[in-house]
């Protein structure tokens, strides 16, 4: 888990250099429910008295929204949703095969009946068909739904000259147990939103738009934590307890998109990548019970930062650079060599960043009581090979916090460029 954050999710305005939607555009998908949250936008909240004073004096259709079901994501935009957006409180990973015998054609009608849907979703409308009204009450609560292709969709499509060398398989790693069955696939869909019934409601959807040519491979469930569950911004923590990420890259930084985007010209990805990314997928559990048998000061040596707010341990702030080379009186350094925050850092990886889209999740206790729990890690780079595999090598060789994770399964996906007005997300791809 490499030492990266976004900000916490929020109702408030962003802060300066914070990521925030670069397909959301005013006045566009005013559907009814968008059109009933504009009232709430203004981050008017209904206490119970009055709101049965509004359903009594009014129908259910002149009550708005909160801010926060009004809150909403656009669809088509330069880069797919549900990347630089704020974390979301709830989302779903799903990885489907193909069918058998289901080959070019098929993938491009399901993915242009994905699009269709994810707009219509994200735009807080019903489902062109069979709605399952379980979203019927909500608005779209900044709902993303992302779209992606693993390395083996292109040998089943007949599409292998377009395959991206970037997609090349991930090389194994000393702290891999990885279930087969759990890891990779044809097609990836990331799902994110502010309400569960939300994103459950798209889970469904897309579940239900593969019909035929697609299979449901592996899926996973995630979450973080609330907008306006704190009195102010704050780095999310994970199910140990600690600031996970401090260092993420910011869309203020001036090499933030040569990061974290294939360029639409001057690159060796294949075309239909431009303004990609490129996703790699880990379920890490967190071995909990061994984590928490440690003191507060041994938990903080092992990430290399204060656990009450992530400042590092040479002193300062979150924000304050750490200091590599300071010690103790007994000439020890602070930061121990071996610590996750050192490890991870960008300048001891030849610049190697990612941009951490992470979930937590809870899978069920066992019979003898250990936590199925963890992180689903998503991380977001325009090279994987130069971001995730550059970390997660110079951390299979040394990280103390490596003995309290396992790694359970993975995926890398590439996942092209928005689609524009009339387009479907891999239209560039599949249509070449």
């Amino acid at each position: 888990m490499p030492d990266q954050s976004i900000p916490e999710a929020r109702t408030t305005e962003p802060l300066p250099g914070e990521a925030v939607s670069t397909n959301a555009s005013p006045g566009e998908g005013m559907s009814r429910r968008r059109l009933l949250g504009t009232a709430g936008a203004t981050g008017l909240v209904l206490g119970a008295a009055g709101a049965a004073a509004g359903y009594a004096a009014a129908p259910a259709e002149a009550t708005p929204l909160s801010s926060l079901g009004a809150d909403m994501a656009m669809f088509h935009g330069k880069h797919q949703p549900g990347i630089t957006e704020r974390l979301p409180a709830r989302g779903h990973l799903v990885a489907f095969d193909l069918a058998p015998g289901a080959g070019r054609t098929e993938a491009a009608a399901l993915l242009r009946r994905w699009s269709a849907t994810a707009q219509r979703l994200m735009a807080g409308e019903t489902t062109a068909h069979d709605d399952t009204d379980v979203a019927r009450d909500a608005g779209p609560s900044s709902l993303t739904v992302t779209f992606g292709f693993g390395h083996s969709f292109f040998a089943r499509t007949g599409l292998e000259k377009q395959r991206p060398v970037s997609l090349d398989p991930l090389p194994d790693f000393s702290s891999d147990h990885l279930d087969k069955n759990r890891s990779n696939g044809d097609l990836w869909v990331q799902i994110g939103a502010d309400d569960a019934l939300v994103a459950f409601h798209a889970l469904r959807a897309v579940q239900k738009d593969a019909g035929s040519a697609a299979r449901v491979r592996w899926q996973m469930n995630g979450f973080n934590r609330s907008p306006g569950a704190t009195s102010r911004p704050l780095t999310t923590r994970n199910l140990m307890g600690q600031l996970d990420g401090t260092r993420n890259p910011r869309p203020a930084e001036s090499d933030f998109d040569r990061r974290i985007f294939v360029p639409a010209s001057g690159s060796t990805d294949p075309a239909w990548m431009a303004n990609g990314s490129y996703a790699v997928v880990r379920r890490i559990r967190m071995l909990l019970d061994d984590w928490e048998k440690l003191s507060v000061t041994a938990q903080e040596n092992v990430i290399g930062r204060r656990k009450s707010d992530g400042a590092p341990l040479t002193g300062g702030t979150e924000t304050t650079a750490m200091d590599l080379e300071k010690t103790d009186r007994s000439g020890a350094l602070v930061v121990p060599v071996n610590a996750h925050a050192r490890i991870a850092r960008p300048d001891q990886n030849g610049g190697a960043a990612m941009l951490r889209r992470p979930f937590s999740y809870h899978d069920g206790i066992a019979a003898d009581g250990t936590p199925d729990a963890g992180l689903l890690f998503v991380c977001w780079q325009a090279d994987p090979l130069r971001g995730f595999v550059t970390v997660q090598r110079k951390l299979d060789r040394g990280d103390a916090l490596s003995t309290y994770v396992r790694h359970e399964a993975s995926g890398l996906f590439a996942v092209p460029g928005g689609a524009a007005r009339g387009e479907y997300v891999g239209q560039r791809l599949l249509e070449a």
